[in-house]
């Protein structure tokens, strides 16, 4: 299995990334997307991809939350960056006004010139997107990429998923949050997102599934997550691996 969105760089992992590691691939976890989050989290990124170079690719982009004044020179930092061929994603990128609502038009202004470089480099699109769908909708339905887009951690319900259909060909990244008591119109939006369109993810170190909520995540945890989906989706574990797996390697290209 692949975890699609893994933050497994972060100073969490810092006394056991290895250990991590190994019990991820025992449990059947064997490739990890990492997403960075700005370019203090850049150079931490790298160093675990150069140590897993077989076994990690990265996407790069600016949290929304992380957004600040500044954001046209990082990215432009980031333009060079992706020149490198390095990259396998743009992410992870989008709208996030759970935090903070002053920034909003900042972040639209970053989301929709991220949105154009991956659209430039025709690489695929990580999207976070908290408190802010119709916000988040608009810059894609301006923009109209044709790469493919991941809207990581959804949450939402089947409405949400055929509006975000109207606008592009989505997949959608379900997490830990999928084993959630309060998330039943998740499991539900499930039928209506379909197998074919699911990528495993955990954002790891955060959103860890029943019955570990609450602890450090880490991607031995994506069988709770697979399960739950099963379980949803009245199909096999087996089955859910296999699909989810070959979507992540058509997405990303390892």
């Amino acid at each position: 299995m692949t975890d699609t969105h893994t933050h497994i760089y972060f100073s969490e992992f810092d006394e056991d990334i290895d250990e991590v590691i190994s019990r991820s691939e025992e449990s059947g976890v064997t490739y990890f997307i990492l997403p960075n989050v700005d370019e203090e989290s850049l150079p931490l990124m790298k160093a675990l991809h150069e140590k897993y170079p077989g076994k990690t690719s990265m996407a790069l982009g600016i949290h929304p939350t992380e957004v600040k004044e500044d954001w046209p020179e990082i990215v432009e930092h980031f333009n060079k960056e992706l020149e490198s061929g390095l990259y396998k994603g743009v992410g992870e990128i989008g709208m996030d006004l759970y935090w903070d609502q002053t920034t909003k038009e900042l972040q639209k202004a970053a989301f929709e010139s991220q949105l154009r470089l991956a659209q430039k480099y025709q690489l695929p699109v990580i999207i976070h997107s908290r408190n802010a769908f119709e916000e988040t909708m608009e810059v894609v339905e301006k923009v109209k990429p044709t790469v493919p887009l991941i809207f990581h951690s959804f949450t939402g319900k089947s409405s949400d998923v055929e509006r975000i259909r109207k606008g592009c060909d989505p997949y959608f990244g379900i997490n830990g949050v999928v084993t959630y008591k309060n998330a039943p119109e998740l499991r539900e939006s499930l039928k209506t997102i379909g197998i074919d369109k699911i990528v495993l993810e955990t954002d790891a170190p955060y959103l860890s599934p029943v019955p570990h909520r609450g602890k450090r995540n880490d991607p031995t945890f994506i069988p709770f997550i697979r399960d739950k989906i099963a379980e949803c989706l009245e199909i096999s574990p087996e089955e859910v691996e296999r699909i989810t797996d070959k979507n992540a390697k058509e997405i990303f290209g390892f």
